[in-house]
């Protein structure tokens, strides 16, 4: 394809970066926690903390996790929301030479039982609200060394008293449990202080990351992600975002709202890691779902950034709080995860003047392969252009590039694509091409200057009579009808056309009606794209990230 996207980078931003500047993530981080020891890392529930404290916090925790045994290469478990205990962990477990697994802490018990044995972690570090779902599988897990940390555990005395208590014993968010020889999270850190700390040797081809996909595709598999490869892409969306943080006055630190949960591959490496590597300071939401709580956290602060999907900037939008929060600072909101919806980038626009430069990428790509130009004024519908030292084609079938304007697979080449899945070489054989491209499973086409957009997955794509059916393109249209919410298409079987479009639809105004509904439809879709069926629900069954599952919507069409 000639690379003819590079024609379209904003002023500024290069076509190659030196991706080997460090040698591995802990040699970044190293610098960081020097360099801005006195500025804050992070801020939470109101407490802004230090990377002063965090490094000291990790260092002590680094030589306790040595203390107890674990070795280069073992892997430790994470099993936390947005708390300033995870840049600690993730800073503590690479220093001491192990592998980060990040778990989700919404996870049931054998979601969270097939990963801990998939992965061997021999620890894990986990907030206390989620511990009884740890204890249900204990047994049977090679997971043996638990540390146990509660919400408020780095506010500070006397505020993390009171949050842990109101936790624990006004909210009652703390099930019971019972895990023999956990220790606390405090503890650790005491006991840590008191040992010596040996830094291990990290070199980039070691696994800094098993980041487990979503198992949106089967089992959850875990793309090895290492040390280079998160290098290299936090340094391609640093170069990528110049234009944008250009704009913010000299002296400023940035700061970026840290909504996406970090245990997602989005939120760990473009939110936490990317904001240490240019000395910002990341706000932390524990739960972006709790929408008053999270406008009152951002209502105290002035940031620059904010990465999110989709539901969450429309729900954000469209929620009657949103005024009460200083959206004068923001110079790029970055969509991903999934696909961005035009009614919603248009309303984010009018409502911040910001607008959503949509993204994409995967958990085995880093996450980012492509973004819009930061620079942009408005939403292109794309998902943009190969950030630097990224390569990009469409495959048909055979693995053949398909011509320029014509959908195919689209699959990526560069330094921030995975090593493989763990222990799944098999799997890894069936996406990765002998010329070293990551055949992604969605269907892509890119136009004559080189922007790509997604079309479907191959999975998610409708056949009626012979014809292809792309949800996103439905949804897309639908979405901008006055009165809707958020809708999922989805396939459903048909005598006559083999499948049919099933619409399920949230609305905003109780007044739609189906009809209202199909006479749309009729007026922006052809006829083979117009949903057969129409049904009505409150909410979308999603993912914790956000994304809307079809796949449960199919289960239960």
């Amino acid at each position: 394809m000639d690379k003819i996207w590079l024609k379209q980078y904003p002023a500024g931003v290069p076509a190659n970066i030196d991706v080997a500047q460090y040698p591995s993530l802990v040699a970044l981080m190293e610098d960081s926690l020097k360099k801005y020891a006195n500025l804050p890392a992070c801020k939470f529930m109101g407490k802004a903390i230090t990377y002063g404290r965090i490094d000291e916090a990790a260092r002590a925790l680094a030589a306790y996790l040595q203390s107890i045994g674990l070795e280069r290469g073992d892997r430790v478990a994470v099993m936390m929301p947005n708390v300033p205990q995870y840049p600690v962990a993730v800073c503590a477990i690479l220093r001491a030479g192990c592998v980060v697994v990040n778990v989700n802490p919404l996870y049931t018990p054998r979601e969270l039982e097939h990963q801990l044995k998939d992965s061997g972690a021999k620890a894990i570090l986990i907030l206390e609200n989620f511990a009884n779902t740890l204890q249900q599988v204990k047994d049977a897990v090679p997971t043996k060394q638990v540390i146990l940390t509660a919400l408020g555990d780095m506010l500070g005395f006397p505020k993390s008293l009171i949050v842990n208590y109101v936790v624990r014993k006004v909210k009652k968010m703390v099930p019971a449990f019972e895990l023999k020889g956990a220790v606390r999270f405090a503890d650790a850190l005491a006991e840590g202080q008191r040992r010596s700390f040996k830094p291990a040797q990290t070199g980039p081809d070691d696994i800094a990351v098993l980041q487990y996909t979503g198992g949106t595709t089967g089992v959850s598999k875990g793309a090895v992600l290492l040390h280079r490869n998160l290098v290299a892409n936090l340094l391609q969306a640093e170069a990528w975002y110049q234009p944008a943080l250009k704009k913010i006055p000299a002296g400023e630190q940035v700061h970026t709202v840290c909504a996406l949960p970090i245990y997602h591959i989005f939120g760990f490496n473009t939110n936490m890691m990317l904001s240490m590597r240019i000395g910002g300071c990341i706000i932390l939401i524990a739960n972006p779902r709790d929408l008053p709580a999270m406008f009152k956290d951002l209502a105290r602060e002035k940031f620059h950034s904010f990465p999110a999907v989709n539901t969450l900037f429309n729900a954000m939008a469209n929620h009657p709080e949103f005024n009460s929060v200083d959206w004068s600072g923001l110079v790029i909101s970055v969509g991903g995860g999934m696909a961005v919806q035009s009614a919603t980038a248009k309303l984010w626009l009018e409502k911040t003047g910001c607008p959503i430069v949509e993204g994409y990428g995967l958990s085995e790509t880093s996450p980012s392969a492509t973004c819009n130009p930061v620079d942009s004024t408005s939403y292109s519908g794309n998902i943009g252009l190969p950030m630097p030292n990224t390569e990009l084609t469409l495959l048909d079938d055979d693995g053949r590039e398909v011509p320029i304007g014509t959908p195919g697979e689209i699959a990526i080449k560069g330094p921030q694509v995975m090593a493989g899945y763990w222990q799944r070489p098999d799997e890894t054989a069936k996406v990765m091409t002998a010329d070293g491209f990551f055949r992604t499973g969605d269907i892509g086409v890119v136009d004559e200057r080189g922007y790509f957009k997604i079309v479907d997955r191959k999975k998610d794509m409708i056949l009626v009579s012979g014809f292809n059916v792309y949800p996103n393109e439905v949804e897309d249209v639908v979405t901008q009808m006055e009165g809707i919410l958020e809708c999922a298409a989805i396939g459903v079987p048909d005598e006559k056309a083999g499948e049919a479009v099933k619409l399920v639809i949230v609305k905003k105004n109780p007044a739609v009606t189906e009809a209202d509904v199909r006479a749309y439809c009729e007026a922006h879709l052809t006829g083979y794209k117009r949903p057969k069926v129409v049904e009505f629900r409150t909410e979308l069954p999603k993912t914790p990230v956000g994304k809307i599952l079809r796949r449960e919507l199919r289960g239960k069409s």
